[in-house]
This record gives structure tokens, C-alpha cells and sequence, in this order.
């Protein structure tokens, strides 16, 4: 057996049994029905002679699965890092053998985890990035006007009808009524924007095009015509540099583009430092780890990537999608989904027991002052109450462990 695995098996038997296979009959009685009984009423003697003991063992065992689970725990000596295995091995009529796999902490061995001689990235904000930024602010609270006089220009937003053809024949979903093309978007294939460049409102068009070589099978390096109807043009027309677009920026006491310049870089270098700090902690956790020797069990793996799975399937389900969509979208299954999250599972395990272990050799604890102070601040941040805040972490317990987490990471980058 792997080191730190620990398998415990409860035998239930006796009174516990029948009691627990009494109430699978309750259960199942109630949709069973034979000739000569009113549903629900059969016998059990007649029951289990027309259906057999073995239907009431599945929901026997659930019954009693609970109170085996306890007395399992109770003889465990690992300390379990994720729900146990179950495995039934054996059942009859007399009893039922359950065996509980826990997986312990893996033995870990800190190597060299402060003073790693690492390089932290200078921060430095350009002239450039700041004149980049404040045109993307200005992009941000454009106003889009109907533009009616003069043609297409990139940036626009034409209104068109389109209709595909190849081989004189219509392109299945190569059409479309009032579609808004962004010019300079790229969604469509190669040329077809540049076609609609310079075309005035109510012009009709031809566009003779080729699909490229790595399109979808039929249609790669296909010539089609696409006739094209300009509806509407649309302009974005950027604010201009005044007070008006400083009070939309919230930016109150700015007067002059000068004193926009100035909060702009303010924001810029914020972001960069963060940025810095995260990609510092990033390298320090990577070297420190590649430092440490650890045995992760394929178990602690495999629970790592389902909740990682898990994460991601909650994320597609904000989008309106669910995982079958994505498998079938992405053509891949979840077996390679599987294989490709298990390189970054294994990563934050390790980074989880390294900086768990780190907190234990430094004696780094949470005292309930600093976890309740810690609350305050979080729940005010986010705009809730304390009681709010630690409903939402399930308990303080949970909340402390991630007050000493952030305590731990504090100490790696103050001692690197």
C-alpha cells in the first residue's frame, strides 16, 4: 500500500442490518406492484421471493454508509486530505463489508525557501503606454453616431446584407439581414472588409473572394461571391480631452490633459507593481517547490483536477454553456481535459503544501483578533457583513486558514 494511504474496513451486521434493509423495503415497496396486492402493500416475505433480497442492498447501503463513515474516521490515523473511497466488499443478506480509503498529507521536506537570490522585475511606465492608455479610455466612452454622409472607413460599423454563393449556388449560413460589421474586427474572411471599405449607404456590391486553405474542408480554397447591400454606417466618435471626459473618468480634480497624464501613469505603475508582486510570488513559489521534495498520490491528483473541472464548468455555466457544449465545440473529451489540467494541478498542490509547511517550521499562526480584524476589513471591502462573509467561507476556521495562507505568502516575499 502507498505511504499514507490507510484503508479501514467496518463489517455491518446483525440488527443494524436488518434494520437498515427494513427501511430499504419501505423505500422500495412503495413502486413495486404484484397481481393480488394494491401497490405499496406487498408483503416482504413475497417481495423479496418476486424480487429477490438483492434489490434492497444498493439503498441498504446507503443507510448505513453515514454511520460507517464516522466509525471509520474514528480509527483512521492519517489525517484525510480529501473524502475517503468507498468500496463495497461483500454483501449478502447477513451483513454488508465497506472499505474506506483515506488519503494522508504527503511527507513533505522543505528545501531552500527564503533568500532564493531571485530578480524582481523594475517597474517603469513610457510615455508611450500612458498616450496608449488614455486612447483606450477614450475608446471606452466613444459615442456612436449614425454617419450620413460619405463612405465606409475602418473603425466603422456598417449595417449590410450579405449573401454568399459558390459554384452558383447559395452558401449555407453564408447570409444575413442587417448583420453590424465592425471594420477592422477580422470576423469574416480574408477581403471581405476590404470589399465594404469605401462603400456609400444604399450601394450594392459584389464581393469575389476565396476561402483560405485551412477553412473547413468543403469550402478550403473555394472561390465565392458574396453580394453585398450597405444599409447603415455607423461612426464611433471619440470625447474629446476636456473636463466633461475627466468627470466621466471620475477623475474630479483633474483640469488639463497634463494633470490626466499624471493620474493615468499613477494607475499604470499600481497595475505594473501588482503585476510584479504576483510574477515575484510566482517565481519564488516555483523555485521554492522545485526545492522541496513531496509524493503526491494519484488520488490527491485526481481530486485536485475534479475540482479544478468543477471550477470550469461553474465558469462556462456564467457564459450559458455547460461541458458537453464545450467538448463538442473544442472537439475534445473529458479525458483530455483530464491530462491537460493535471501539469497545473499538480502545481497548486504543491504550492498548497509548501506553503503550509513553511507556515508550520516558521511558526506562522492567525490569533483570533487578527481573523476577526481580517473579516471586518474583507467584508467591508466587499460590501457585506462579517456574518455575511464568514456564512459565505462556511465557518472562522476556514477563514483563518486563508488569513495564515496570505500571512505565510507575506513572509516568503519580505524574506526573498
Amino acid at each position: 500500500m502507498a505511504k499514507n494511504i490507510e484503508k479501514i474496513t467496518i463489517k455491518v451486521e446483525g440488527k443494524e442490518w436488518e434494520e437498515a434493509l427494513d427501511k430499504s423495503f419501505k423505500k422500495n415497496v412503495k413502486e413495486k406492484k404484484v397481481d393480488g396486492f394494491r401497490k405499496g402493500t406487498v408483503p416482504k416475505d413475497i417481495y423479496i421471493k418476486r424480487f429477490g433480497i438483492e434489490s434492497l442492498y444498493m439503498d441498504a447501503i446507503n443507510n448505513v454508509t453515514d454511520a460507517s463513515y464516522e466509525k471509520a474516521l474514528k480509527k483512521k490515523k492519517v489525517d484525510p486530505q480529501i473524502q475517503p473511497n468507498m468500496d463495497i466488499k461483500a454483501v449478502d443478506k447477513d451483513s454488508v463489508t465497506l472499505e474506506f480509503t483515506f488519503v494522508g498529507r504527503p511527507d513533505i521536506t522543505l528545501g531552500e525557501y527564503k533568500n532564493l537570490k531571485l530578480k524582481k522585475e523594475k517597474i517603469t511606465v513610457t510615455d508611450e503606454e500612458i498616450a496608449h492608455e488614455i486612447e483606450h479610455l477614450r475608446e471606452q466612452f466613444a459615442e456612436i453616431r449614425e454617419k450620413k454622409e460619405g463612405v465606409v472607413e475602418t473603425g466603422d460599423t456598417a449595417s449590410i446584407d450579405f449573401k454568399g454563393t459558390v459554384d452558383g449556388k447559395e452558401l449555407e449560413g453564408g447570409s444575413g439581414a442587417n448583420y453590424p460589421l465592425e471594420i477592422g474586427s477580422h470576423t469574416f474572411i480574408p477581403g471581405f472588409e476590404e470589399g465594404v471599405l469605401g462603400m456609400k449607404v444604399g450601394e450594392e456590391k459584389d464581393l469575389h473572394l476565396k476561402f483560405p486553405e485551412d477553412y473547413k474542408a468543403d469550402l478550403a480554397g473555394k472561390e465565392v461571391i458574396f453580394h453585398v447591400t450597405l444599409k447603415e454606417i455607423k461612426q464611433r466618435i471619440l470625447p474629446e480631452i476636456d473636463e466633461d471626459f475627466f468627470k466621466d473618468l471620475g477623475y474630479d480634480k483633474v483640469t488639463n490633459e497634463k494633470e490626466l497624464k499624471e493620474e493615468v501613469k499613477k494607475v499604470l505603475t499600481d497595475q505594473k507593481e501588482n503585476e510584479a508582486k504576483d510574477a515575484y510570488l510566482e517565481q519564488i513559489l516555483e523555485k521554492a517547490s522545485e526545492n522541496m521534495k513531496i509524493e503526491l498520490p494519484e488520488e490527491l491528483i485526481d481530486d485536485e483536477i475534479h475540482r479544478m473541472i468543477h471550477q470550469f464548468e461553474e465558469q462556462l455555466k456564467m457564459q450559458g454553456l455547460n461541458l458537453k457544449q464545450y467538448f463538442e465545440f473544442t472537439k475534445t473529451t473529458t479525458e483530455d481535459m483530464h491530462k491537460n489540467m493535471e501539469p497545473e494541478a499538480i502545481k497548486r498542490l504543491k504550492y498548497r503544501y509548501l506553503i503550509e509547511e513553511v507556515a508550520t517550521q516558521e511558526k506562522i499562526e492567525v490569533t483570533d483578533k487578527e481573523a476577526d480584524k481580517d473579516a471586518e476589513e474583507m467584508a467591508q471591502n466587499y460590501g457585506i457583513t462579517k456574518e455575511e462573509l464568514l456564512k459565505a467561507y462556511g465557518n472562522m476556521d476556514i477563514l483563518k486558514y486563508d488569513a495564515k495562507m496570505r500571512k505565510t505568502l507575506k513572509f516568503l516575499q519580505e524574506n526573498n
